[in-house]
C-alpha cells in the first residue's frame, strides 16, 4: 500500500520524523498533550514500509489503535500479530513489545502512552525479514 493511498484515509498530518528508536522512516504528530484529566498522551505514528520501533516497554501501560495500513506488534517471548485497520491493542504495563510496519504496507497508529517509556535493543532485521515472508 502506498503512503498516496493512505494519506487520504487518516485525519492526523504525517508529523515530525522521529529520530531515535526507530529502524526505517517513522514520523509522529502529537494529536494531544494536556496533562489533565488523563494524563493520556496520544500520538498519531506513521511507518513507512519495513520501519519499526525498538523493543521497549511502558510503565503504565499503552493502548494502540490501528487506523490505517498493515503492521506487526509483538511482545517478547510470543508470536508476532499481523494488525489492520480497526484493530486494537492494549498493552500491560512493563510488558516488552514492539510495533512497526509489514515489508509493504504503510502502517499507522494512535498511540495512547501515560507514563514513561523504557527503550531496549533494536529488532533485528535478519528475523523481522523472515517475518515478513
Amino acid at each position: 500500500m502506498a503512503y498516496e493511498e493512505l494519506k487520504d484515509s487518516t485525519i492526523f498530518p504525517l508529523g515530525e520524523k522521529v529520530k531515535g528508536n526507530f529502524i526505517g522512516d517513522a514520523y509522529l504528530h502529537m494529536v494531544f498533550t494536556d496533562k489533565t484529566p488523563l494524563n493520556a498522551p496520544i500520538g498519531n505514528v506513521t511507518f513507512a514500509p519495513k520501519a519499526r520501533n525498538s523493543w521497549h516497554s511502558h510503565k503504565v501501560g499503552q493502548v494502540l489503535l490501528v487506523t490505517g495500513g498493515e503492521g506487526w506488534y509483538q511482545e517478547e517471548g510470543k508470536n508476532a500479530q499481523l494488525l489492520k485497520t480497526g484493530d486494537v491493542v492494549n498493552i500491560p504495563p512493563h510488558v516488552k513489545h514492539w510495533h512497526g510496519a509489514t515489508i509493504d504496507s504503510w502502517f499507522v497508529h494512535l498511540a495512547m502512552t501515560p507514563g514513561e517509556t523504557d527503550w531496549f535493543e533494536p529488532v533485528d532485521d535478519e528475523w523481522f525479514n523472515q517475518l515478513n515472508k
